[in-house]
């Protein structure tokens, strides 16, 4: 990254200077709202368990509503005494405080983009005639409601270019409502559909297919399963109650069902999912009037992607017979497997994802956890290596069939979002917007190492700190995981970390198992019955850290979100005499009944389930929630989720924080944040992410003991 201008540079330094090396104030608890416990008790397979907190999964009574504000309470009269927290927020504000910007993608004539002027609650989308035509705002989300908690997502455009369809979600919803705007007049359309979850929108024609569920009972639509999918055709113009239902399957429940079509509308492509690995693929010539829907690759053992077609064949992305993925070429009236053709052999490196673009294909792999990005032709002959700018995360690649260009993406966890215009001809990149972030970061730096887990395996894990730093075995450490769901954890920038950073920390990311990092052998090392193995490859990060005199355990903060949060809390559990902080975030903490909630069926192809003996045996042995014990002196504790968290529903962490609170009996704070007209995440105002990244900052940097 540049240097910035030493103006900006100096003001940046003072706004980090102010009040250091005040004391660190000790903070006394109130006391831990009483919560009534339950005598419920389920029988699973000759063990009986008992879940006195059931009552906290009814997120809509007022009991539960009553519970929710005395935690709220009690954490937020915990946090206001922490002495620098407002410093905190203001230094947030001020980094988060400077233009961003998406790389801009081309439909027809007009180039579409998002752009934040620094602390707009939603990026508002913009769109200009020509990549040097005039910005005019597109949509503004921040017009919807007074608060900022309404998101808008681009989900498809016409073939056409004329129509776009987007969709609506409040307050972090995975819900949403889809509607239709004409580009060039920006006329909303009457059209509205509701109930759409994971859906998207393609076109066919003046119409596209989508994807919804049945409306839910009244009052359970954030808590009750979702069941039965299916995919339906609207016809612009016409009531959502004459779509034409496309594909369903009575006869199974548990499935996603997604559809697309191929840029010049020759094919629809509908996959099938039984959860979020492994996948069925049908299709459809949209060209033959009496083409029917056809089964293209049986389910659901493997991983499938239809990439394009050429011609009246599609090309598909797979790892059948290849873990590391690779691409083939189908004829769909001969789609068996030994038919296949070979376009992009299975390489060393684990294949990421893959687009078509100006007549190419752009190949993703992963080179130990960094983008790597390869250009092929159509017949699959590699043209060569596209030159990124750094180890780092590069996004984007890809365009229409007929473009001479495009835009990428490019960070890693020192560069902010930094844009390139990349040309197909002379297969050069340039700059075309570098972030205006205030802070130099030039004063870091960021290292690979790769440490043995329990059983020996090697995990590579990045390292970030200011340079000259000192292996004093003193350091606070914010050691970060996901570990699952083929989640690749690659170098990204944020904004919250910089302040930690700045601060003297480091911020540790290791390449757990259970992510695609090394392909689908490296997934399939963390899940079902083997995944206790991502909890030894993060318990061993810590241990490493340690043993090479980067920090202590009364020095480490463990985080991590949603999978990640049931990393947190079951290497929490598991060992508690190694992290001085944890920090799970809208955790999965009940695994004997995530599956009864939402869409956490999903997850069972990941985890197994409690419906199983075989998979029970396992998962009762680390549910965090049912590893709870008392007498021990477990890390400080800061539970983040949200009241509208219908991904993985709040109760997961209402119960967790219960039952910690009804057992430890030592001095560390056990505390829940439960934000309001809020989400598992996506979609969440800038205003709310501030405050959050204030909470939590504030709790770390008072329980690791850092000066300020």
């Amino acid at each position: 990254m540049m240097r910035k201008p030493l103006p900006i540079y100096l003001f940046v330094l003072g706004l980090f200077s102010c009040k250091q090396e005040a004391p660190v104030t000790k903070i006394t608890l109130m006391k831990y709202p009483d919560t009534r416990k339950d005598s419920i008790k389920d029988n699973y397979f000759g063990t009986i368990i008992s879940d006195p907190y059931r009552w906290l999964e009814n997120d809509s009574s007022a009991e539960t509503n009553a519970w929710v504000n005395a935690e709220n309470k009690l954490t937020q009269n915990y946090l206001s005494l922490v002495p620098f927290k407002e410093d905190i927020k203001k230094q947030l504000t001020e980094i988060w405080n400077y233009p961003k910007e998406t790389a801009p993608f081309k439909i027809g004539d007009y180039y579409f983009f998002s752009k934040n002027d620094g602390l707009q609650n939603q990026s508002i989308w913009f769109v200009k005639m020509g990549i040097d035509g005039a910005e005019e705002v597109f949509l503004d989300p921040n017009t919807i409601t007074s608060d900022g908690t309404a998101s808008v997502s681009l989900l498809g455009f016409s073939k056409n270019d004329k129509y776009v369809a987007y969709s609506i979600a409040q307050s972090g919803s995975d819900w949403s409502n889809i509607y239709v705007m004409e580009i060039a007049t920006k006329r909303k359309l009457p059209d509205e559909l509701k109930w759409t979850k994971f859906s998207g929108a393609a076109w066919k024609g003046e119409g596209f297919y989508y994807s919804r569920f049945d409306e839910p009972a009244k009052g359970t639509n954030l808590s009750a399963a979702n069941k039965y999918q299916k995919v339906y055709f609207h016809k612009l113009g016409e009531d959502q109650k004459t779509d034409q239902l496309v594909f369903e399957d009575k006869t199974n429940p548990n499935l996603y069902f997604g559809a697309e079509t191929t840029e010049d509308e020759h094919f629809l492509v509908l996959t099938a999912s039984a959860g979020t690995s492994g996948n069925a693929v049908y299709s459809k010539d949209l060209t033959d009037a009496n083409g029917k829907i056809t089964l293209l690759v049986p389910g659901y053992k493997n991983n499938h992607q239809v990439v394009d077609n050429i011609g009246g064949k599609l090309l598909l992305e797979t790892d059948l017979d290849a873990e590391n993925k690779k691409v083939v070429l189908i004829d769909p009236k001969n789609p068996a497997a030994k038919n296949w053709k070979t376009i992009i052999p299975e390489s060393k490196l684990a294949l990421e994802g893959i687009n078509t673009g100006g007549g190419f294909l752009w190949a993703s792999y992963l080179k130990d956890a960094s983008s790597n990005i390869v250009q092929f032709d159509l017949s699959g002959k590699e043209i060569g290596p596209i030159a990124l700018p750094a180890i780092g995360t590069a996004t984007g690649f890809g365009a229409h069939k007929n473009d001479k260009n495009f835009f990428y993406s490019f960070t890693n966890f020192t560069t902010p979002n930094t844009i390139y215009h990349y040309n197909i001809a002379s297969t050069s990149s340039s700059v075309y917007r570098e972030s205006e972030f205030k802070l130099n970061t030039d004063n870091y730096e960021t290292k690979q190492v790769f440490y043995p887990s329990k059983d020996g395996t090697k995990v590579p894990m990045f390292i970030v700190h200011k340079k000259g730093i000192k292996l004093d075995g003193n350091n606070p450490v914010y050691l970060y995981g996901y570990g699952g769901f083929q989640i690749s954890l690659t170098p990204g920038f944020s904004l919250s970390r910089m302040l930690f950073l700045e601060h003297g920390g480091i911020y540790v990311q290791p390449s757990l198992r259970g992510g695609s990092e090394y392909g689908e052998a490296w997934h399939k090392a963390g899940m079902l019955e083997k995944k206790q193995n991502v909890f030894d490859d993060f318990i061993g990060a810590a241990e490493y850290l340690i043993k090479e005199n980067y920090t202590n355990p009364s020095k480490i903060a463990i985080s991590g979100g949603s999978n990640g949060g049931l990393l947190v809390g079951a290497c929490m559990i598991q060992r508690p005499d190694l992290f001085k902080v944890a920090l799970p975030a809208v955790g999965v903490l009940d695994m004997l009944r995530y599956h009864k909630f939402t869409v956490g069926w999903g997850w069972a192809v990941e985890y197994g389930s409690s419906d199983k003996k075989e998979d029970f045996d396992y998962l009762i042995r680390y549910s965090p929630l049912h590893n709870i014990k008392s007498n021990v002196n477990y890390p400080a504790t800061l539970i983040t989720t949200a009241d509208h968290d219908d991904r993985v529903v709040p109760a997961h962490s209402f119960k967790f924080a219960a039952t910690l609170q009804e057992k430890y009996t030592g001095k560390e704070p056990m505390l829940i944040r439960i934000d309001t007209q809020a989400g598992h995440g996506a979609g969440k105002p800038t205003a709310k992410q501030i405050d959050e990244a204030t909470d939590v900052w504030s709790f770390v940097f008072q329980n690791l003991g850092m000066k300020w």
